[in-house]
């Protein structure tokens, strides 16, 4: 998640405000739009005041500054990096979880927003953690912190040297890997999930790599019914992470009173 001696921006409304509800003890200072101010703006400054955080008034031109020319919707806010989450953390996060654990694995993700939309997604779907590459992998800049809307604050992100190697240890752990690939021949709607599951999306347009493709228990695709060979890669995590996660529930609910 970055090293904690550096500072990182965040911008746009829903990004800061999800970010004074999970750490507002992360916030260094805030610049706020200094003309048209909506009422969003207003309530976001009030509450970063509250917290005793300087707030600036700046134009237009100061904004777009700070944010890189992001689109930051008025208002920009400097904040402390978050600590580095290890994959000595995450080894202890699946060891300790156990049966219960729920990860996500990007193998290559180049957008940024795409990185940011992915996290989103894996928040919400319930997932414990995702572990991403070092090297030829988007990294957590402001575009994907803002597309995480909050996500990128409290879910654990692990970049490892050498995702198979993770793959491996995983796989030793008794984590069961499902990989998504457009061309695969089995559909994952006639997959049976099993825990602990960790889902592996590919790179846009490229997919998974051929080693990763090797080291996955399974490799299913989602059908499509349009002209559409592929899915972006946050819709297809939601799709896969939503419907295993509903199919887990079920057969939770059915051993409910079992011997």
């Amino acid at each position: 998640m970055g090293n904690s001696s550096k500072r990182n921006i965040v911008y746009g409304v829903h990004a800061v405000d999800a970010l004074i509800v999970r750490r507002p003890g992360a916030i260094l200072r805030a610049s706020f739009l200094d003309r048209n101010f909506g009422g969003r703006l207003v309530r976001l400054e009030a509450a970063i005041r509250i917290l005793g955080i300087p707030v600036q008034r700046v134009d237009r031109n100061e904004l777009n500054r700070l944010s890189l020319n992001g689109v930051h919707q008025g208002v920009v806010v400097e904040i402390s990096a978050l600590k580095e989450f290890t994959i000595g953390d995450f080894e202890n996060l699946v060891l300790r979880l156990g049966r219960a654990f729920k990860g996500l694995l990007l193998d290559g993700i180049q957008d940024p927003r795409n990185l940011g939309a992915c996290l989103r997604t894996a928040d919400a779907a319930g997932v414990h953690a995702v572990v991403v590459p070092r090297r030829r992998s988007a990294k957590l800049t402001p575009v994907a912190v803002k597309a995480a809307t909050g996500a990128a604050e409290t879910l654990p992100i692990v970049r490892v040297a050498n995702l198979a190697s993770t793959v491996r240890w995983l796989k030793e752990a008794g984590v069961w890997i499902l990989g998504a690939e457009a061309n695969a021949s089995k559909s994952f709607y006639s997959v049976r999930p099993s825990t602990p599951l960790a889902v592996v999306i590919g790179g846009e347009g490229r997919g998974l790599r051929r080693l990763t493709r090797e080291l996955c228990d399974e490799l299913v695709c989602i059908p499509t019914r349009g002209t559409v060979e592929s899915l972006n890669v946050s819709v297809a995590a939601g799709i896969i992470l939503f419907e295993f996660g509903r199919r887990l529930e079920n057969i939770d609910d059915r051993n409910v009173g079992d011997p």
